[in-house]
């Protein structure tokens, strides 16, 4: 059905205010100063905490691949007026692939397997030398974020060009597309995980790793798309268009995924807990002992119990404040995991954690925010002439 019989006034692009514009170029610009100068004070650390920004924001990016291809593929309506956001996430990628590139000169410091010398006198390391070897990880590397960069500006492009056309067929042509990216997003993303991530401990093994990190990917981006929406409503935008209903089906995505991230993290360290076999139970041994046993508590705590129980009511989910605090929660512990995953590869035996770490990842926060209001400023808020926008604009949540 068309979006002829609203009355609403139509949302437009995205007005950014002057003081939100220095914000994010002066967390890009502290962030490289800071990325630079704790590269000539400690080469080791400065790529470590490039790891885990690049990580964190490719992820959200990511997700919000994610979350366009799913409703695409299940010709979902309720969620059109949200999607421009999760379509404003995937204009990271761009930004994501330059930082994929400089990333690739400091992977000696962070891969084991990659030195000669380590992989001569260890046997393990020598059987997984087909596949953990330079030259194959740089062809996944950017053959992941090449491939989701085409079909993300394919997929995108498709929503953008119809708010001019108003051709129906745009939004049929994005459901095949929307079959071929699940697909791929389940095998790259995975492996992206594994090969950045679970590489850095080569010696370890897990079968679900690539779902543990896809948990928390889609968690955190849902409380990123939240507080997004949130802060366009605050600034007039979007009134009539994303309502309360739309937030409590954002708030249920939520929190069945942190139940979600919970029983994948429960599965993970069950299952080599039970086996008991040193080449699985060294990673966790790791994080149960000194400073990071506090790390790993914290994220049963605050990535888990906490949010399952501010959740967990109707109202709880239909109030902005409370939604916008338990979705800053969720994000701050997001980067507490990826941080946990893959700081013990640097400094098993202390937490390495200050200034150098938050202003590297403040960088990155920089450009994603960037990036994600550049998309908005450019393009309609709401899919206007999308064909399910009156499913969205009547949507109302029962249960």
């Amino acid at each position: 059905m068309a979006h002829a019989n609203t009355n609403l006034q139509a949302p437009g692009k995205l007005n950014v205010t002057k003081n939100f514009k220095v914000m994010y170029y002066a967390a890009s610009f502290v962030g490289l100063i800071a990325f630079v100068f704790t590269l000539i004070m400690n080469q080791e650390r400065a790529w470590h905490a490039f790891l885990v920004g690049f990580f964190y924001f490719t992820s959200l990016a990511m997700g919000g691949f994610f979350f366009t291809s799913v409703h695409h593929l299940t010709a979902a309506g309720w969620n059109v007026n949200i999607r421009r956001i999760s379509e404003a996430f995937t204009n990271f990628l761009p930004l994501a692939l330059i930082a994929g590139v400089v990333l690739l000169a400091g992977i000696y410091y962070l891969f084991e397997w990659l030195h000669p010398e380590a992989v001569q006198t260890d046997y393990l390391l020598q059987h997984k030398r087909s596949y953990l070897n330079q030259p194959f990880f740089i062809i996944r590397f950017l053959g992941c974020l090449v491939l989701w960069v085409l079909l993300a500006k394919k997929m995108v492009s498709n929503s953008v060009k119809q708010d001019e056309t108003g051709d129906h067929k745009l939004t049929l042509k994005n459901v095949p597309l929307s079959v071929a990216s699940i697909f791929v997003f389940a095998i790259t993303y995975s492996m992206f995980s594994v090969d950045t991530l679970m590489s850095l401990a080569p010696h370890w093994f897990s079968t679900i790793f690539g779902i543990y990190t896809f948990a928390g990917l889609f968690q955190s981006t849902i409380a990123a798309m939240i507080l997004m929406i949130l802060y366009i409503k605050k600034n007039g935008q979007l009134s009539g268009y994303v309502t309360e209903d739309h937030l409590h089906d954002l708030g249920k995505y939520l929190f069945g995924f942190t139940v979600f991230w919970a029983y994948i993290a429960y599965s993970q360290y069950m299952l080599i807990w039970y086996a008991n076999i040193p080449e699985e139970t060294f990673f966790f041994i790791d994080r149960t002992k000194g400073p990071w046993v506090y790390v790993s508590i914290s994220l049963i705590l605050f990535k888990f119990i906490v949010p399952f129980f501010a959740l967990l009511p109707r109202w709880a989910k239909r109030t902005p404040a409370h939604l916008a605090a338990v979705s800053v929660l969720i994000l701050i512990m997001q980067f507490v995991d990826i941080f946990w995953l893959v700081y013990p590869s640097y400094n098993a035996e202390s937490i390495t954690f200050g200034v150098p770490e938050v202003l590297i990842f403040f960088g990155f926060m920089g450009l994603f925010l960037f990036a994600v209001s550049r998309f908005l400023q450019k393009n309609n808020l709401v899919p206007v002439k999308d064909p399910r926008i009156e499913e969205s604009l009547h949507h109302h949540v029962v249960y």
